[in-house]
Parts: structure tokens; sequence; C-alpha cells
């Protein structure tokens, strides 16, 4: 019987394929490539995608192969090419209004945050690609050396500090965060706590922050954070009527020296009557109005009268321990005491400070002590020794050792952290 014509040659007879050569499969399509037949892009008909094969001449002309130079071969003809399967492109499953999570959910909670402060317009985000220079050490040495040819970029303690400050300066929303600084036991440095968590806080963020000092009785708070209080938060209370703006309410702290505001105790000890809940309730009123986190340095003890208001409008805690048996025992028993009393919520975003920036020069084994609150809190913290700091007097946060420094700040990107879950 005579071979058709319009069939091509046996395998491997004149220069075509090998014998035992088969056609490749499209993985991604499915559709098997048959040799001399280039496939082009995939092309989208009524929602579906069908890769095709086309002839490099022109569909008009006949069916008679075409010679490729340096090959003999003869083109099959349609019958021979397999026909092409659609592969149905899946879709997006389709969801309920109110369970579509897209761009308008997304912009709802977003909105909900708040405006972005101009901290988020860091070069990091806005020059994409551009390799900024190291920002210090030998590696900003070599780089300037070799003109900008040779960039290390920077070491992992700047990133981690970034990644630190990133943290701090995040949104927290409309409403006011209140976040109280709290010790059983005198002389542990929980004003000193205050302040540098505050002063922290307002280098690395936008919004403004407030320190109150809500000790019922003579507070120190003024004398560890620069400038130089002119007025109290009794007065402030006396006055509260007539504080209608932020420029009013200014006269009331002070900030110079930092960006960080303090409304300072009574120091006049002719004063009988001791800052109270009422008056601290009064004073937190006006500041939510102007103030994103308001710190509260209260007083010594957990069951005098301020202690009321300041759990009931706690956010966070931030709870002070030394490095001493007692001073230890006394911040574990804190913990026990607002489980008794239902506060379960606080005890669960705690954060324990183990201060030792005043020294510790006894043989108690500070590790344990971190130890056991962690079996108690998630997070804590350990300021260590500190010069400065020991002296008793104004913060600097400029004269802190870097180990200090970098306990600070990881301090307030914890309580950030807390604030903003």
């Amino acid at each position: 019987m005579a071979s058709d014509p319009r069939k091509p040659p046996a395998a491997g007879t004149d220069g075509s394929e090998p014998a035992g050569h088969t056609a490749a499969t499209e993985p991604s399509q499915g559709v098997p490539i048959v040799p001399g037949f280039p496939f082009l892009p995939s092309q989208d008909i009524h929602g579906r995608t069908v890769a095709y094969a086309q002839d490099e001449e022109s569909d008009s002309q006949d069916d008679a192969s075409h010679a490729v130079p340096g090959d003999m071969q003869e083109r099959p003809d349609a019958d021979s090419v397999p026909v092409p399967v659609p592969v149905p492109v899946p879709s997006a499953p389709a969801t309920s209004p109110g369970t579509a999570k897209g761009p308008i959910e997304r912009s709802r909670r977003e909105k909900d945050r708040g405006p972005e402060p101009a901290s988020a317009l860091t070069a990091d985000r806005l020059l994409a690609g551009v390799d900024r220079p190291p920002a210090s050490g030998w590696r900003r040495w070599l780089y300037t050396m070799s003109l900008g040819r040779i960039n290390m970029g920077d070491s992992d303690a700047v990133r981690t500090q970034r990644a630190l400050e990133h943290r701090i300066s995040a949104r927290l929303g409309g409403r006011t965060r209140y976040v109280p600084v709290l010790s059983r036991k005198g002389g542990v440095g929980k004003t000193t706590v205050t302040t540098l968590l505050g002063m922290a806080l307002a280098d690395y963020r936008e919004d403004r922050i407030i320190a109150v000092d809500a000790n019922p009785d003579r507070g120190t708070l003024s004398d560890r954070s620069p400038g130089r209080a002119d007025f109290t938060a009794r007065q402030l209370v006396q006055n509260r009527h007539t504080i209608d703006t932020f420029a009013h309410l200014a006269n009331y702290v002070t900030r110079d020296g930092s960006r960080l505001h303090v409304l300072a105790s009574d120091t006049d000890p002719a004063i009988a009557q001791a800052f109270d809940d009422s008056d601290y309730r009064a004073v937190t009123d006006i500041l939510s109005h102007y103030y994103s986190i308001v710190l509260t340095d209260s007083g010594t003890g957990m069951v005098h009268s301020v202690m009321t208001g300041t759990l009931e409008k706690a956010d966070a805690v931030v709870l002070v321990s030394g490095g001493s048996v007692d001073e230890a025992r006394l911040a574990s028993e804190t913990l026990s005491w607002l489980e008794a009393h239902g506060r379960h919520d606080l005890v669960s975003r705690a954060i324990v400070v183990i201060n030792l920036s005043s020294g510790n020069g006894t043989q108690v084994d500070v590790s344990q002590i971190e130890q056991h609150f962690r079996s108690r809190v998630n997070t804590v913290v350990r300021i260590p020794y500190d010069r400065h700091l020991a002296e008793g007097s104004r913060v600097n946060l400029a004269k802190l050792n870097p180990a200090t420094r970098r306990a600070v700040t990881d301090l307030a990107a914890l309580v950030v952290d807390q604030l903003g879950a």
C-alpha cells in the first residue's frame, strides 16, 4: 500500500528526531509540544487560558511542507497536530460582604490607627533599591575611602537599633494609652525608670508623651527630669475648667531639655491634703485630650487612694524590682496582689524591670531573680549599673552607657508592643 504523502517520514530515516524521541509536554498547560512547531505566549479567551502552536508561515499558505536549511523533514499537516485543550484559570473564591478582607477593610483598619507620623517616611521605605552608606564604624570608613565603591552595609547592631526605633514609633490609634509604673517598695528606682521610659518614647515618637507624678506625698519626678516645674498637678486640678487649649495646658508642664512633658507633684511640706483618686481622674481626663501616652509615677504601695483610678485606666503596667532579696519578693507579691484583685489582664501584659542602675554590691544572683519573673510574666528587662543614673540627679540620655541605653530602648519598644497588641 502506498504511503500517505501527508504523513511525516519515520523517525531517524532522514535527519529527523531519533527513534524513541517523543513529543515533550508543557508542564503548565498539559499540551504536547511538537518539534518544529514553536509555542507562543498563551492568550486569554473568554476567561480561559489556551496555549496554541502556530506555524512560522502564514495560515493562508497551503499544507505543502517547506524545507528548512539543514532540515529536510516534512512538516506534519493539521490532522497530526494535537488539539489544544483549554485550561480553566482558577478564580478567587467569592466572599460575602461580611467576610471580605480586601483593600476596603485594610483601609478602614489603617484609618482606625490614625494617620501615619512623619517618622514613617524613612529612607528604607522611600529609597527602595538604593544602598545607603553605613551609619558608622569601619564600614563607614571603608565606604568613604573607596569613594562609595565599597558598601558593606550596616552592622547587625545598627539594624537591630533601627528595628527597635521602628517598633517604638508604631501608631497606636486615636485614644490615649495609660501606663503606670508600680513598686511596693521605695528606693528601687521607680521614678528613674519612669523618666528613662518617657524620654525614650518621646525621642522616637512623633506624638506627645507625658509623665505624671501621682505620688500622694512628696514626689521626685520633676527632680529627675530636665527643666523646672512652675506649676503642679494640684494647681491643674484647681484650674481645670479654664483649660481648653494645649497652649493653656503647656503652662502647667515642664519640657525644657527634653521632648518628654512632666506634670510635677506638690513639693511644699505645708500642703496638708494629699493627691487623691479624684484629683488623678480629673488630671487624666484633661491630659487625654492632648497626649497619646500617659506614664504614671505612682506612689509606693498598692492600697493608697490614687491606685484605684490608676489601675482602672491602665492599658499595661511596668513593675520595678531591685536586685535584693526583699525587693524581688515584694515585686513578685505585687503580681500576686493584682491577680487576687481580678487584674489578670494586667499581669499578662506586665513588664518587669530589674533595676540595677544604682549598683548591686550584694551576693544576690540576679539571674535567678530574672528567671523567677520570667515564670510569671512574658517580659523582663534588666537595667545595668550606670554611673550617671547612680548620681540621683537629672537624667540625660546622652550620658548613659551604651548597655543602659540599649536596655532603655528595648523597654520602650516592649511597652509600645503591649499597647498595640
